[in-house]
C-alpha cells in the first residue's frame, strides 16, 4: 500500500487494485503498487510499504541438496561396441 500526495491539488491518494485519480490537470493515477503524473515533480511519495522478496533464492534445505549433488562422483559406463 503506498500513499502518494499531488502538489497541485493537495489531494492525497492511497492504493488501491483500482486505478484512482486525483482529477487535477497533473492527472496523477494511482494503481496497486505503481503510480504515474504528466509532471513527477509535482508529486510527493508519503509512504512505501511494499515488501520485496526474492523469488529466486534457495531455502537452506535446497542449498544443502544442491551442495550434497554437486560432490557427487559421476559414474562412467563402459559399453562393449561390437
Amino acid at each position: 500500500m503506498i500513499i502518494v500526495k499531488c502538489k497541485d491539488c493537495n489531494k492525497e491518494i492511497t492504493s488501491s487494485k483500482k486505478p484512482e485519480s486525483c482529477g487535477c490537470p497533473n492527472m496523477l493515477v494511482v494503481t496497486g503498487d505503481s503510480f504515474t503524473a504528466k509532471n513527477l515533480k509535482k508529486v510527493i511519495m508519503l509512504n512505501n510499504n511494499t515488501q520485496k522478496t526474492d523469488a529466486k533464492a534457495l531455502t537452506p534445505e535446497e542449498l544443502a541438496w544442491q551442495e550434497q549433488r554437486r560432490k557427487r562422483k559421476v559414474r562412467k559406463l563402459d559399453f562393449e561396441i561390437r
